[in-house]
């Protein structure tokens, strides 16, 4: 499945989805829509995307296990294993997570090079320029958010830490961390596409 760069759909990304439009759009993947699916990569892929990113610091990881979580959130739909599809979204993140949490500990399995090959490594593959203007575009989006919210996104992200457990280290409910990062995921997704065209 290739993730589309814009589009008519690319619209949509910005948008969050009632309860209700979550399920129809489950469902109308569960009867294997080709646009549905479209629908769902234009909504997710950006914003999973940037979490892969904000957890491995690797671009090209990043936009590799994206299209690997939409593969797999598109064949556990057709599979029908959510039980709840008005909860689309957090059964998303809930595969994205999974899916970087594995990616994560797989590569701390694998074994240390020595630091001087690292080092000849590194220098023999130099970091993309466009990969580099993307991560500068995203660290300021998140030097622009409130600091709280900033620190919420951060631990949910790069800690990979749940609203509970982000709240009792904030002091703060749960409910309110869940709002507050909504609003602060959205709000960097935003600014990031802001910067982008500036």
């Amino acid at each position: 499945m290739a993730l589309p760069s814009g589009g008519a759909a690319a619209g949509a990304s910005r948008e969050f989805l009632t309860p209700q439009q979550q399920s129809r759009l489950a469902e109308r993947i569960r009867e294997h829509e080709p646009s549905a699916e479209e629908e769902l990569v234009s909504l997710f892929s950006d914003r999973i995307r940037f979490l892969v990113l904000a957890r491995t610091r690797d671009p090209e990881a990043a936009r590799d296990l994206a299209q690997e979580v939409m593969l797999a959130v598109v064949q556990a739909l057709r599979g029908e294993q959510l039980r709840e599809p008005e909860r689309l979204a957090g059964f998303v993140y809930g595969i994205a997570r999974n899916m970087i949490n594995n990616y994560l500990r797989t590569r701390s399995r694998r074994p240390r090079q020595d630091s001087i090959d690292v080092a000849l490594h590194l220098e023999s593959v130099p970091e993309p320029v466009e990969d580099r203007e993307r991560l500068d575009l995203v660290r300021r989006a998140l030097m622009a958010l409130d600091p709280t919210d900033r620190k919420i996104l951060l631990l949910t992200l790069v800690e990979g830490l749940k609203p509970g457990e982000i709240g009792v280290r904030l002091q703060l409910s749960s409910e309110v961390v869940r709002a507050r990062k909504s609003r602060a995921l959205k709000k960097t997704i935003e600014a990031v596409k802001k910067l982008s065209r500036t």
